[in-house]
């Protein structure tokens, strides 16, 4: 089974590039300290590593 993320936007994206803001847009996080679970794929770590002074990312194991 593929492993999932547990994606936690913990700090406002004003004052930051445009680009930055779209991503946590993309993401699915609407609004601070809002989490969404993802599927563990290169096109969303590439998104986090973007805005990883933005997210706070867990690991959620298999149940």
């Amino acid at each position: 089974m593929a492993k999932q993320l547990r994606i936690t936007w913990t700090k406002s994206s004003i004052g930051y590039p445009r680009t930055q803001r779209l991503t946590i847009q993309s993401l699915g996080l609407r609004k601070l300290n809002h989490s969404v679970i993802k599927d563990d794929c290169a096109q969303i770590r590439g998104q986090i590593e973007k805005v990883k002074h933005m997210v706070r990312v867990e690991e959620l194991n298999e149940a």
